[in-house]
Order: structure tokens, then C-alpha cells, then sequence
């Protein structure tokens, strides 16, 4: 029956290429093997399919009334191949993200509607501003920022977040406005401090010429984004804050900018996966996902 089943499928393939020689090579065969299947596939069912001239083959009136079913059985295992494909490429399983917690909000956005569309998808979030051990946690994908260590992970930049220095009106009116970065003053800084390479913030006017680090005292440190954005809307301190975050307070006036003239470099946004699972449906998806959110900012 299966033989039957791949002599039929040649004698469409004779047709959709229009000779022996063309199926032959559609097939990845020989001219003579397909030849051979056509006469058995005649041998068999007792009857001629084909008229066969030097140039080219045409189907007889018997062998077009048998053609149309055999197409029909072609476009039916071709459907069944494409939708086993669609399962194979669903998402499914758990995927493993972490990400810094100032950024688990965003990261919401950007996933809850994948789990809406694959219902096979589960996700566990790990929201945590250190760098952890992503083979110890079983981690599919992190989402770091900045320098990335040395590593045999995959990452890949699905983005770029710009930096802002902001205080509170409450603080600006205590301490005043500078006006340059060297200015000395009584300014103080909260610094986000993950326990790795502290936080320098290096300033260019209007993003060019000369660096100019900033030498104000750090009153205030920890090591969660959203919580320094919070002691700085307290008015606590000035500091450098990502654009994403700090939109909302800009505009209702609860931040607002400092050193508006002198820009922070932006922070590249990575998606880093281990080489075994980047291609994995549930990664790529994931991936995709946190790019398209990004690039509407």
C-alpha cells in the first residue's frame, strides 16, 4: 500500500514538472526510477496514465480521472505535515526568565499575551537585580543591560535604554539646580549598587566632546531599581534612572530632570540564552516578544 501510496505522489509530480527528466530532479532521483515507478504504478492498476512523446507526457482520459484523486490525497498529506509543523514550532513547557525587578513590569507586557496564544506555555519569572547563577536556577533566558561578563551564552540586543538623571521638585528646591556636573555643591546621589562594578555616572554635553564623571557623595544605595526611582521621589537624592521607568513621573511632575543639557550613555538591553535552547520555540517566542515591545518605545 505504501508503495502504491509513493507511485502516486511521483505520478503528480510527473505532471506538476511536466516530464520524467524535471520530477526527477524535483524528487532528488533519476529519470529512470521515477519511469520505473509510473510503469508500475500502470502495471498495477491495469491501465495507460500517461501518453509519452520525446518532448513531453500527457495525461490519458483514464489517467486524468485517477490524477485528481491523487492530487487530492498529495494536498491532503502536505495539509498533514503542516499542521504537525505548527504543532512541533507551539511553544509549549516552562519557560524560565529573570530579569531586574525594575524591569518585571515591562517584561509582563511583552509575555502575557504569548501565554494568551500558546496555552501549552508556562512561566516561572525570576526577578532579582544581582547577577544569578543561570545554570543553577535553570534559566531560559535573562534580560541583562550594559557590559555583559564573559560567557558562553548567547546574547542577543533587542534594544537600548536611555538614562536620565532626575531628583524631586522637593529636593531641587532644597538644593537647587546644577548647572554643570563639576559643580560643587551639597548634591547628593542614590546609587543603584548590585554588588558588582559600582556605579559610575559619566556625563557628555549634549552626548558629545569631553567625559565628566559626577564626584557627589552617595547617601543612598541599593540594589533594586524601583526602589532607588522611590528614595529619589522621596527626595532623597539625585539619580540616574532609566527613561522607561521614570516616564510617568517625568510627566505628572513627580521627577523631574536634572542636567537636562548632559547625557548619560544608554544601557544595551540583551537577551541572553544558553546555545542549547536558543533556537527552542518557547525562547524565540519570548525573544520576539521583548523585541517588539521595545522597538515601540
Amino acid at each position: 500500500m505504501f508503495d502504491q501510496l509513493k507511485r502516486m505522489a511521483t505520478l503528480v509530480t510527473v505532471v506538476e514538472q511536466g516530464s520524467f527528466g524535471a520530477a526527477a530532479r524535483a524528487l532528488g532521483t533519476t529519470t529512470s526510477a521515477v519511469s520505473q515507478q509510473i510503469r508500475a504504478l500502470e502495471h498495477t492498476l491495469g491501465v495507460a496514465l500517461l501518453a509519452r512523446t520525446t518532448r513531453q507526457v500527457s495525461l490519458t482520459t483514464a489517467g486524468a480521472s485517477f490524477h485528481r484523486e491523487c492530487v487530492a490525497m498529495v494536498d491532503a498529506a502536505r495539509r498533514a505535515e503542516q499542521a504537525l509543523q505548527v504543532v512541533k514550532d507551539a511553544p509549549s513547557g516552562e519557560l524560565r526568565v529573570t530579569a531586574p525587578a525594575g524591569f518585571v513590569a515591562h517584561l509582563s507586557q511583552a509575555l502575557a499575551p504569548v501565554l494568551l496564544r500558546y496555552p501549552a506555555l508556562k512561566l516561572h519569572v525570576l526577578a532579582e537585580d544581582a547577577m544569578s547563577d543561570l545554570v543553577a536556577q535553570r534559566i531560559d533566558l535573562a534580560v541583562r543591560f550594559g557590559r555583559l561578563p564573559d560567557s558562553n551564552w548567547v546574547a542577543r540586543q533587542v534594544g537600548t535604554m536611555p538614562m536620565v538623571l532626575c531628583a524631586s521638585p522637593a529636593y531641587l528646591a532644597r538644593c537647587g539646580q546644577p548647572e554643570h556636573p563639576d559643580e560643587p555643591g551639597t548634591h547628593e546621589l542614590i546609587a543603584l549598587d548590585t554588588g558588582g562594578t559600582p556605579q559610575h555616572i559619566a556625563l557628555r554635553w549634549q552626548g558629545k566632546g569631553e567625559v565628566h564623571r559626577l564626584a557627589w557623595p552617595v547617601r543612598v544605595s541599593g540594589n533594586n531599581q524601583l526602589w532607588v526611582q522611590q528614595m529619589c521621589e522621596a527626595g532623597l537624592g539625585v539619580a540616574l534612572l532609566s527613561e522607561w521607568d521614570v516616564r510617568d513621573a517625568l510627566a505628572s511632575g513627580r521627577l523631574q530632570g536634572v542636567l537636562p543639557q548632559w547625557v548619560a550613555p544608554s544601557l544595551d538591553m540583551h537577551a541572553v540564552v544558553h546555545p542549547r535552547s536558543a533556537r527552542t520555540p518557547k525562547v524565540r517566542v519570548a525573544i520576539d516578544a521583548l523585541s517588539k515591545l521595545v522597538s515601540g518605545w
